[in-house]
């Protein structure tokens, strides 16, 4: 299947890639150590640079940064900054907002802002990173905001690649990241919001996949991981029982799409249940016509 869009036949919507930051790599103080981990030689790619990428592989790309200026020093680029990105290359980029939590009253603003004045059509959460449980009933009313609005929701689970191999995983705690109880809760306080939980959620995959099966509004996407290191039990319920609910995404640039699509060629996906994971099940969720 292949899809129009602004102009382009695309063949794949990568659900989950991180904006190039404007002054550049050098701007993330974590930079040095997400390069070793992943081992990416795109970390200092630029937004032309990714927009070409994306032409190239005729996909098309969900950008956000992640917003932790509460909990981590890195700096946040801004949803201007996505929405800006967006203007420059609107064939190539759907931007997403993110929001740190932990601002409260002035979370929820922003999130209307971003969408009704920036544009922007989704929110990006990295709880452990941003060091929050999502059913802390303290975020609740940004939560209801998301909803209300009728934006997706993707949240990190399981382990994460920041601070990885640092003493002390450089703080970071992985426990925020769980799926049940904390994310399983938000789905089913808020069930006409849609959820998409980040990454093969290992240690807990298992949480993930009963999550996506039981609830109608929660969603799975692959990225961060190269396709051939799938947890077996990931594959089959793609193939199988959640094969409408998972979603192409890449992690780029600390995943290469060129890697994950290579790969994921190799892996033991059924034929009829590619184009559903590279585009269809997207472009349903995004309201893209085909």
């Amino acid at each position: 299947m292949t899809l129009q869009y602004r102009g382009r036949t695309i063949r794949g919507i990568d659900m989950h890639t991180h904006v190039p930051k404007r002054g550049g790599p050098a701007t993330n103080p974590r930079a040095e150590q997400m390069a070793r981990y992943f081992r990416s030689g795109l970390m200092g790619m630029s937004v032309d640079e990714m927009a070409a990428l994306y032409r190239e592989l005729e996909l098309v790309a969900v950008v956000f940064d992640i917003d932790r200026s509460t909990s981590e020093d890195e700096p946040f680029e801004g949803n201007d900054w996505v929405a800006e990105v967006v203007r420059r290359h609107p064939d190539v980029f759907i931007g997403w907002a993110s929001i740190d939590p932990w601002k409260g009253r002035e979370a929820v603003r922003e999130l209307e802002r971003a969408v009704t004045a920036l544009g922007l059509r989704g929110l990006k959460l990295h709880p452990t990173a941003q060091r929050f449980f999502p059913n802390d009933e303290r975020f609740y009313p940004l939560w209801a905001k998301a909803q209300e609005l009728g934006i997706p929701v993707v949240f990190h689970t399981g382990h994460t690649g920041v601070g990885a191999g640092l003493p002390g995983g450089g703080g970071l705690k992985q426990k925020y990241s769980r799926p049940i109880p904390y994310l399983d809760d938000v789905a089913a306080d808020f069930p006409n919001l849609t959820i998409i939980g980040a990454h093969p959620s290992w240690p807990w995959q298992d949480e993930m996949l009963c999550m996506a099966l039981h609830k109608a509004n929660v969603y799975i996407d692959l990225s961060g991981w190269s396709p051939k290191y799938f947890p077996p039990q990931l594959v089959q319920y793609a193939n199988t029982l959640l094969k409408d609910k998972v979603l192409f995404g890449s992690d780029f640039p600390v995943i290469d799409p060129r890697r994950w699509l290579s790969d994921f060629a190799e892996a033991p996906f059924r034929d009829e249940v590619r184009p559903k994971i590279l585009i269809e099940n997207a472009a349903r969720l995004l309201g893209l016509a085909a």
